[in-house]
């Protein structure tokens, strides 16, 4: 099947052909025909199987063939969970629409308002927002969700998993009850479907591949390994297997940080990117990771969603992740588009339970190896009593006044008042 068997406009397919796409993926080529009948849709798409444009392509031809308001309000809105997924999908956004008249712009926190807020007011057409700055910038009446026409939640399992439910629910009560909508999400938990249940109407279920399973393309590797040895392990795979473009992921920004001196003290070239890092440093580690002036990108969960390499050969897991999905998410930076890759999982015996959960989840056993040389030694023998002490150690003095009332009432009042500042997070 071809772009031109879809149902596009001759614009569309012009800018298609410009970037070199033929035939589209499983994902597109079940999601355009939808998208162009008006309804609903619910799918399950990982990274990398061209989901953005499954969205993207339709949204552009039902925008374009209407008439254009002369203020242009916002017809169109992308809700996604952090700024580097935003900033791509309007780069996509933007390429797809070279042939049309179609205004879009992104906002996001982490940078000055000013910029984005005299965008707004020359009038976009589709929209692509973080929650957070998106309710702060209508807050202060400075966008509307009023005309809004087709909203799109990308990654919405991620959006949940960062705490932005309730930020949804505001965003939804704003924006008009008569509209498409389009929720799409590399897994399906108990919470993305009471969510789809919440809003969409009667949507049409399109699954490009199984809920949670990994991308078919990926050769995935576990190596058990002593956690002390780990840092020498990656910089040592690095260097003799000539790694010119690799993804790591550590489970904390600290982690990050530290692998990443690690690397450049080895003389590796390397960038660390996270929530803890200015918006313009994050821009700038990208483009060089992507440019190949930066060889090894070291990265938290959150601040990798975005990060869109088309021939990514290498991901590893420095840590494994607590949560089994983002397993799913991680490894599927590389193997994307129909490309192979390799995803290799560093494994102590601390993670045996996270190992565990994400073969749970995928409902197989993954491969495992051992790296001569780095064999790993036995587990830790575990004092039995070692909790009961830790627990002695760590009781809550009883407050003077008697009972804990001052020490609850104190927690009551701090969740309180950052019950909003989680929204004006760095991540947003």
């Amino acid at each position: 099947m071809s772009f031109n068997s879809l149902g596009l406009s001759d614009p569309l397919l012009k800018a298609i052909q410009k970037k070199g796409y033929t035939t589209p993926s499983p994902i597109q080529e079940k999601c355009i025909p939808i998208v162009l009948q008006g309804k609903d849709v619910l799918a399950s798409a990982q990274t990398g199987t061209g989901k953005t444009a499954g969205f993207t392509l339709p949204l552009l031809q039902l925008l374009a063939g209407e008439q254009t308001p002369q203020k242009r309000p916002i017809r169109a809105l992308v809700l996604t969970p952090t700024r580097e997924l935003a900033a791509q999908i309007l780069e996509n956004v933007r390429e797809y629409s070279t042939f049309l008249k179609i205004k879009s712009t992104v906002i996001f926190g982490g940078v000055k308002q000013g910029p984005q807020v005299n965008t707004l007011r020359n009038g976009v057409d589709v929209l692509i927002a973080t929650p957070g700055r998106l309710l702060d910038l209508q807050d202060q009446g400075l966008l509307s969700l009023k005309d809004v026409e087709v909203l799109v939640l990308d990654e919405a399992d991620r959006m949940l998993d960062m705490g932005f439910l309730r930020d949804i629910k505001k965003v939804l009560a704003l924006v008009p009850q008569k509209r498409q909508n389009l929720l799409f999400s590399a897994t399906f938990s108990k919470e993305i479907k009471k969510l789809a249940n919440g809003f969409l109407n009667n949507p049409v279920l399109v699954e490009a591949t199984p809920e949670n399973t990994t991308a078919e393309k990926v050769n995935q590797k576990i190596y058990h390994v002593d956690k002390v040895k780990k840092r020498a392990i990656i910089i040592a795979m690095i260097k003799e297997g000539n790694w010119q473009q690799a993804l790591v992921f550590t489970r904390t920004k600290h982690g990050a940080n530290k692998l990443c001196e690690k690397m450049q003290k080895a003389g590796i070239t390397a960038a660390a990117i996270h929530g803890n890092k200015t918006q313009g440093a994050r821009t700038k580690a990208l483009a060089g990771f992507k440019e190949g002036s930066i060889r090894i990108l070291v990265a938290t969960d959150i601040a990798a969603r975005g990060i869109d390499i088309p021939l990514l050969p290498h991901v590893v897991n420095f840590e494994l992740p607590n949560v089994p999905e983002d397993y799913v998410h991680r490894i599927g930076r590389t193997g994307r588009a129909g490309a192979n890759g390799i995803a290799i999982s560093l494994v102590s015996h601390e993670e045996a339970d996270y190992l565990r959960d994400i073969e749970k989840l995928l409902k197989q056993s993954l491969p495992t190896g051992i790296i001569e040389g780095f064999e790993q030694g036995p587990a830790p023998e575990i004092d039995p009593n070692a909790n009961k002490q830790q627990n002695r150690n760590h009781r809550k003095p009883r407050n003077k006044n008697g009972g804990g009332n001052w020490n609850r009432n104190k927690n009551k009042n701090s969740g309180n008042r950052n019950k909003n500042s989680n929204r004006r997070s760095d991540n947003n």
